[in-house]
């Protein structure tokens, strides 16, 4: 009689808070009430972003219908998603 020994189970190699919930996107959508101006302005204000970035990505929802405008963690995206909204902007977040 043979007896086998119990398998190893490997864990994957990933680091804690990093490579697992990094890819998160924050989407911005195009609605029919915010004007490019007030959108660009948003940006600019949460973000830090540039007048030229800004008006950049005000373009693309505009033209596009949407455009990704922050990446990082899933809390930090679930953040500007909320001051997004806080900002009566239509945004959503994804795993990228």
């Amino acid at each position: 009689m043979s007896t086998t020994s119990p398998s190893q189970v490997l864990e994957p190699d990933v680091d804690s808070e990093g490579s697992v919930d990094n890819p998160w996107v924050v989407i911005v959508w195009n609605d029919p009430i915010n004007l490019m101006s007030y959108v660009s302005f948003v940006l600019r204000k949460l973000f830090g972003y540039s007048k030229a970035k800004a008006d950049k990505l005000m373009m693309q929802v505009h033209t596009e219908g949407r455009a990704v405008v922050s990446s990082g963690t899933r809390s930090e995206s679930e953040r500007d998603v909320f001051r997004l909204h806080e900002h009566g902007l239509w945004a959503t977040m994804q795993q990228d």
